[in-house]
Protein backbone atom coordinates (compact mmCIF):
# COMPACT_ATOMS: atom_id res chain seq x y z
CA UNK A 1 0.00 0.00 0.00
CA UNK A 2 1.17 3.80 -0.98
CA UNK A 3 -0.26 6.99 0.17
CA UNK A 4 0.41 9.77 -1.34
CA UNK A 5 -0.63 13.54 0.01
CA UNK A 6 -1.09 15.92 -2.32
CA UNK A 7 -0.73 19.37 -1.21
CA UNK A 8 -1.54 22.95 -3.02
CA UNK A 9 0.73 25.41 -1.40
CA UNK A 10 -0.19 27.82 0.33
CA UNK A 11 -1.45 31.32 0.52
CA UNK A 12 0.85 33.39 -1.27
CA UNK A 13 1.57 37.19 -1.31
CA UNK A 14 0.55 39.02 -3.90
CA UNK A 15 1.04 42.22 -2.85
CA UNK A 16 5.23 41.42 -1.80
CA UNK A 17 8.37 42.60 -3.94
CA UNK A 18 8.62 39.89 -6.48
CA UNK A 19 10.16 39.42 -10.28
CA UNK A 20 8.99 36.18 -11.48
CA UNK A 21 5.94 33.94 -10.59
CA UNK A 22 8.54 31.37 -9.67
CA UNK A 23 9.22 33.83 -6.54
CA UNK A 24 6.04 34.85 -4.99
CA UNK A 25 6.21 34.44 -1.41
CA UNK A 26 3.68 33.22 1.42
CA UNK A 27 1.59 35.75 3.17
CA UNK A 28 1.39 35.55 6.75
CA UNK A 29 -2.31 33.55 6.96
CA UNK A 30 -0.27 31.11 4.21
CA UNK A 31 2.67 30.33 7.07
CA UNK A 32 -0.40 30.10 9.42
CA UNK A 33 -2.25 27.47 7.35
CA UNK A 34 0.61 25.41 6.30
CA UNK A 35 1.93 25.25 9.85
CA UNK A 36 -1.53 24.40 11.08
CA UNK A 37 -1.80 21.56 8.11
CA UNK A 38 1.41 20.12 9.10
CA UNK A 39 0.13 19.67 13.05
CA UNK A 40 -2.79 18.17 11.74
CA UNK A 41 -1.18 15.72 9.51
CA UNK A 42 0.87 14.61 13.02
CA UNK A 43 -2.03 14.44 15.10
CA UNK A 44 -3.77 11.83 12.81
CA UNK A 45 -0.30 9.95 12.46
CA UNK A 46 -0.32 10.88 8.57
CA UNK A 47 2.87 12.41 8.54
CA UNK A 48 4.63 11.90 4.89
CA UNK A 49 7.96 9.44 4.63
CA UNK A 50 9.08 12.20 1.98
CA UNK A 51 8.29 15.60 0.60
CA UNK A 52 9.05 16.51 -2.73
CA UNK A 53 7.92 19.99 -3.76
CA UNK A 54 7.87 22.53 -6.64
CA UNK A 55 10.79 24.75 -6.84
CA UNK A 56 8.45 27.75 -6.40
CA UNK A 57 9.20 30.13 -3.68
CA UNK A 58 5.56 29.53 -2.13
CA UNK A 59 5.45 25.64 -2.89
CA UNK A 60 9.07 25.59 -0.99
CA UNK A 61 8.00 27.85 1.99
CA UNK A 62 4.97 25.72 2.51
CA UNK A 63 7.15 22.50 2.62
CA UNK A 64 9.43 23.48 5.26
CA UNK A 65 6.45 25.28 7.10
CA UNK A 66 4.44 21.74 7.40
CA UNK A 67 7.63 19.75 7.95
CA UNK A 68 9.08 22.00 10.85
CA UNK A 69 5.80 22.73 12.55
CA UNK A 70 5.02 19.23 12.18
CA UNK A 71 8.31 18.09 14.15
CA UNK A 72 8.67 15.24 10.73
CA UNK A 73 12.03 13.61 10.26
CA UNK A 74 11.27 13.85 6.33
CA UNK A 75 13.36 14.68 3.73
CA UNK A 76 12.43 17.66 1.67
CA UNK A 77 13.59 17.57 -2.18
CA UNK A 78 12.78 20.22 -4.28
CA UNK A 79 11.93 19.26 -8.05
CA UNK A 80 11.55 21.64 -10.91
CA UNK A 81 9.01 19.16 -12.68
CA UNK A 82 6.24 20.37 -10.30
CA UNK A 83 6.30 23.97 -11.62
CA UNK A 84 4.50 24.71 -14.35
CA UNK A 85 3.53 21.32 -15.74
CA UNK A 86 0.24 18.94 -15.32
CA UNK A 87 -0.62 16.15 -14.34
CA UNK A 88 1.64 13.74 -16.50
CA UNK A 89 4.65 15.78 -15.38
CA UNK A 90 3.55 15.00 -11.61
CA UNK A 91 2.91 11.53 -12.19
CA UNK A 92 6.32 10.73 -13.84
CA UNK A 93 8.01 12.52 -10.28
CA UNK A 94 5.52 10.38 -8.05
CA UNK A 95 6.53 7.29 -10.08
CA UNK A 96 10.19 7.89 -9.88
CA UNK A 97 9.73 8.34 -6.17
CA UNK A 98 12.09 6.06 -3.57
CA UNK A 99 10.30 3.14 -1.72
CA UNK A 100 8.70 5.10 1.12
CA UNK A 101 5.58 4.60 2.46
CA UNK A 102 3.52 7.71 2.55
CA UNK A 103 5.05 10.78 -0.28
CA UNK A 104 4.13 14.21 -0.07
CA UNK A 105 4.14 16.19 -3.39
CA UNK A 106 3.20 20.20 -3.05
CA UNK A 107 2.16 21.65 -5.98
CA UNK A 108 0.05 24.11 -7.74
CA UNK A 109 -3.06 24.58 -9.48
CA UNK A 110 -4.89 23.66 -11.58
CA UNK A 111 -2.43 20.77 -11.74
CA UNK A 112 -3.69 18.97 -8.24
CA UNK A 113 -7.30 18.71 -9.20
CA UNK A 114 -6.62 17.54 -11.94
CA UNK A 115 -4.23 15.01 -10.63
CA UNK A 116 -6.78 14.22 -8.02
CA UNK A 117 -9.44 13.57 -10.77
CA UNK A 118 -6.74 11.29 -13.10
CA UNK A 119 -5.51 9.20 -10.14
CA UNK A 120 -9.01 8.32 -8.48
CA UNK A 121 -11.77 9.46 -10.67
CA UNK A 122 -13.34 12.02 -8.24
CA UNK A 123 -13.27 15.89 -8.42
CA UNK A 124 -11.90 17.64 -5.37
CA UNK A 125 -11.14 21.83 -5.11
CA UNK A 126 -7.59 22.06 -4.18
CA UNK A 127 -7.56 25.75 -2.47
CA UNK A 128 -4.54 26.59 -1.00
CA UNK A 129 -3.09 24.41 1.74
CA UNK A 130 -5.83 22.03 1.15
CA UNK A 131 -4.08 18.28 1.10
CA UNK A 132 -5.20 15.23 -0.74
CA UNK A 133 -4.78 12.20 0.63
CA UNK A 134 -4.87 9.01 -1.96
CA UNK A 135 -4.28 5.38 -1.39
CA UNK A 136 -2.95 3.30 -4.16
CA UNK A 137 -2.97 -0.60 -3.88
CA UNK A 138 0.62 -1.26 -5.13
CA UNK A 139 4.00 -2.12 -3.47
CA UNK A 140 5.37 0.12 -5.67
CA UNK A 141 5.04 4.28 -6.75
CA UNK A 142 5.77 2.89 -10.23
CA UNK A 143 2.55 0.90 -10.38
CA UNK A 144 0.99 3.84 -9.56
CA UNK A 145 -2.20 4.22 -11.62
CA UNK A 146 -6.15 5.41 -11.63
CA UNK A 147 -6.39 3.07 -9.21
CA UNK A 148 -6.39 5.65 -5.99
CA UNK A 149 -8.94 5.74 -3.20
CA UNK A 150 -9.11 9.57 -1.29
CA UNK A 151 -9.00 8.19 1.87
CA UNK A 152 -8.84 12.06 3.43
CA UNK A 153 -9.16 15.54 2.65
CA UNK A 154 -7.35 18.34 4.75
CA UNK A 155 -8.54 22.12 4.76
CA UNK A 156 -7.02 24.49 6.67
CA UNK A 157 -10.57 26.25 7.45
CA UNK A 158 -11.76 22.83 9.22
CA UNK A 159 -9.29 23.43 12.02
CA UNK A 160 -8.83 26.87 12.52
CA UNK A 161 -10.15 27.81 15.60
CA UNK A 162 -9.19 24.46 17.32
CA UNK A 163 -6.51 23.61 19.93
CA UNK A 164 -4.31 22.08 17.04
CA UNK A 165 -4.16 26.45 15.94
CA UNK A 166 -2.03 27.24 18.51
CA UNK A 167 0.88 28.36 15.72
CA UNK A 168 3.10 30.88 16.27
CA UNK A 169 4.53 32.68 12.90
Amino acid sequence: MKTLLLMRHAKSDWDARYEADHDRPLNDRGVRSARLMGRVLSEDGAQPDLVVSSTALRARSTAEHVVEAGRWDAAIRLDPNLYGTGPDAALVVASGAPDVGRLMMIGHQPTWSRLVTTLTGSSVVMKTATIAVIEFPVESWADMSDNGEIAAIYQPRDYFGTALDEISL
